[in-house]
């Protein structure tokens, strides 16, 4: 992949978003994100951007103005938006997407970021894309129909993948990583999603996580590595499972006793063996090395 090519806004768009992650060397990622024309999933203008907290709507109908790194509302009413493109970035590098792998985009919206996962995987590479929301999984099949190497699904991310898949990265927070993500993670393959709590308002769960941030786990051939990346705010993600009473409380005190960056690996289906930041009894993240 070239960025030479690519018209000279995106060229530094791609250039300021990997300099802001401290990834300049990646030429990869960044040609991959000079490459993905913005405008194409982001819907027609009048546009609106975002600070987390308020829509301020965007005069201007040239589309050179949505290559900043902010935040672009697709459903304001829902708090629905094309995420900040330099969280994106940072998590496309920790994953290190390779290409020939097959990654799975959770909650793809759109499909902007699905498509700069389908320049990093390559045309020998595969992407499935699942959105659970019909009207955005309309769109996304839309947008991203000039990209033969990927696949839009309409439905429930906690039933996929149901192949292994090198790459899985959700962009929605869950208070557990669902048993297909870690089942059919294949050896030497990266997860990438929001681990956290969602907020509560009026006493009723809120549509957005309260405490979160990015977990990465790995699979390895004697087990699972795991750090936290960074602390985040995303779309609560309801799973099909019933919450396990005390969950949510017992995960607020791991966040707030702060040892997020002693995490280093994750156990799934054995007994605990060590100290953990969090465990129940099938999973939990432990400070010790695999």
């Amino acid at each position: 992949m070239d960025i030479d090519d690519q018209p000279a806004h995106r060229q530094v768009y791609a250039l300021q978003l990997l300099a802001k992650i401290g990834a300049e060397e990646n030429a990869r990622l960044m040609a991959a994100f000079a490459r993905v024309p913005r405008e194409d999933f982001v819907g027609p203008p009048p546009w609106s951007f975002s600070d987390g907290t308020r829509y301020q709507a965007v005069s201007s109908t040239d589309p050179v103005v949505l290559y900043q790194d902010v935040l672009v509302g697709l459903d304001a009413a829902r708090g629905i938006n094309n995420g900040m493109p330099s969280l994106h970035a940072a998590s496309f590098h920790a994953l290190g997407i390779r290409e020939g792998e097959i990654a799975v985009h959770l909650g793809a919206g759109t499909g902007y970021y699905t498509a700069i996962m389908a320049e990093l995987v390559g045309p020998s590479g595969r992407v499935i894309a699942i959105e659970y929301d019909v009207g955005l999984a309309k769109t996304a099949k839309a947008n991203l129909a000039g990209y033969p190497n990927v696949e839009v699904i309409q439905g429930d991310a906690g039933d996929w993948p149901k192949e292994d898949a090198d790459v899985i990265y959700a962009n929605f927070a869950l208070d557990h990583p669902p048993a297909r993500w870690v089942d059919n993670l294949a050896v030497s393959g990266r997860l990438l999603f929001p681990l956290g709590t969602p907020a509560v308002v009026d006493g009723r769960r809120g549509g957005f996580s309260r405490y979160a941030a990015f977990l990465m786990i790995d699979r390895r051939a004697r087990g699972f590595g795991a750090r936290f990346l960074q602390p985040v705010g995303f779309i609560w993600g309801e799973g099909k499972e019933a919450t396990p009473p005390g969950r949510h409380a017992a995960l607020e005190t791991a966040f707030r006793g702060r040892g997020l960056r002693r995490v280093r690996s994750f156990r799934w289906q054995t007994p605990p063996t060590g100290d953990e930041w969090y465990g129940e009894e099938d999973w939990g993240l432990s400070f010790d090395e695999v």
